[in-house]
């Protein structure tokens, strides 16, 4: 298994023959100062699709289709336009998204960002109510500082204090992931509460995959709302969505979706309720009146009613893009194949490195590593340095990055690996365990 032949079996085995579709950085776009994976003009192991993932090549020539339709219609290319006229650029996408996420095509919207469409969505499902007692927000500790802000702001615009009004749950002393029974405790003694549960579908530190299906149930049977925020998730995991009952959720796509930096974000919301009140705006009203200017909302059904701007032609075309080519791959249920098969070799080999260490075996001084994501999980690893004081994960990151890897660190001790389905070999996850471990060799000679 850690040997070159092994990884290169397990590479022209693979059915996902996407990799030749992307860019990807070169050793000297991104520093590499001495890659043993090769020179200058080689291709770096890019293990940071979690964070932003690589640009489809066929991304740049849809963008110079909007930008010559631009320059030569102008406004009219809301209506006259070689491939789809900007007034209804967005329509086919949410069909494709709805398959990302197991979604009815009416359930999805693609539009804003994610903590926008979060907003958003709070503003639709968070109701507290002071006169039977549920107010609160429940969400893991540690969550994505932007779930924090919003969560918190929406107690604040209701006139609750959210040190009072918002309920952490956060793993037990020594542990770093929690259990799915500590979500369904934490639900059932709060429950009379509660107003909205809302976790992350993968926790963005660790990495950890929670039970989507089973947490939306418990707190459905407790009358409690449930959503999710789906960034690490859409795209790397099966989703049902739908079949799961979730109230909403949204994503970002720039991530495992492709889509660029800041790309446009998607909504969830599920067909039993697409006749809330809503933060309305035209692009949500129906396409048949839009343009007259009408005084009264009149929603379209299903998601796209919540829709409020006209999206960027150049963001939409980016994720549209990137979803083509999850079609050519075989849809989620394929990459997610592939995925649990790649990331489990790259755990495989993490874990008979030397310089790994269960946390019971470790010692004060000594330079190590565990891994702190549990076994549900989707493509990413994070790799928590030892010791916790000193700076064994930044040396680490170094020797990484001048050997043309690109990982992403969280300070202070912890980095993330993300061998993605779409675009990483086997062959690159045998040389970032082998990298990995000549770094801590080379911190405990130091």
């Amino acid at each position: 298994m850690n040997d070159s032949s092994y990884a290169q079996e397990m590479d022209s085995r693979d059915t996902i023959v996407c990799r030749n579709k992307f860019n990807i950085p070169l050793n000297q776009s991104v520093h590499a100062k001495k890659s043993l994976w090769g020179g200058p003009d080689k291709e770096c192991v890019y293990f940071c699709g979690n964070s932003l993932g690589l640009m489809p090549k066929s991304t740049r020539s849809a963008v110079d289709v909007e930008l010559d339709a631009w320059a030569s219609y102008g406004v009219n290319a809301h209506f006259e336009h070689v491939r789809e006229p900007w007034v209804s650029i967005d329509r086919p996408v949410g069909p494709e998204m709805a398959k990302i996420v197991g979604a009815q095509d009416d359930e999805v919207a693609v539009m804003n960002t994610l903590t926008g469409n979060l907003h958003a969505a709070l503003s639709t499902f968070y109701k507290p109510d002071v006169s039977t007692g549920r107010t609160k927000i429940m969400y893991e500790d540690k969550a994505f500082p932007s779930d924090n802000y919003a969560f918190m702001s929406q107690c604040e615009l209701h006139g609750l204090d959210p040190a009072i009004h918002t309920i952490k749950v956060s793993p037990k002393p020594g542990t770093y992931t929690l259990t799915t029974e500590q979500i369904l405790e934490a639900i059932d003694s709060n429950q009379h509460e509660l107003a909205l549960v809302c976790f992350s579908g993968i926790q963005f530190y660790t990495g950890q995959l929670f039970d989507i299906e089973t947490i939306t149930a418990f707190a459905h049977e407790r009358n409690i709302l449930v959503g999710w925020d789906l960034a690490h998730a859409a795209g790397n995991v099966e989703l049902k969505l739908h079949d799961w009952r979730v109230d909403f959720a949204v994503w970002c796509t720039y991530k495992y979706l492709n889509s660029g930096p800041g790309g446009i974000a998607g909504l969830f919301v599920h067909s039993k309720h697409v006749s809330r009140p809503r933060q309305a705006g035209w692009w949500g009203n129906n396409p048949r009146t839009r343009f007259d200017m009408l005084e009264m909302f009149d929603p379209i059904p299903g998601a796209e009613g919540f829709r409020m701007s006209n999206p960027s032609v150049l963001n939409m075309v980016c994720v549209r893009a990137s979803l083509e080519i999850f079609k050519t791959a075989g849809g989620m249920s394929a990459i997610v194949q592939k995925s649990k098969k790649i990331t489990g070799y790259l755990y495989d080999l993490l874990l008979n490195l030397p310089h790994y260490k269960a946390k019971e075996l470790m010692d004060g001084g000594y330079p190590c590593f565990e891994i702190i994501t549990p076994e549900s999980r989707g493509t990413q690893l994070s790799l928590l340095f030892h010791p916790l004081n000193s700076t064994t994960m930044q040396q680490v990151m170094k020797h990484l990055n001048d050997n043309g890897i690109i990982a992403d660190e969280r300070k202070p001790n912890v980095i993330r690996l993300a061998p993605t389905p779409l675009y990483n070999t086997y062959s690159e996850c045998l040389y970032v365990a082998e990298m990995i471990e000549s770094a801590l060799n080379k911190v405990q000679l130091e």
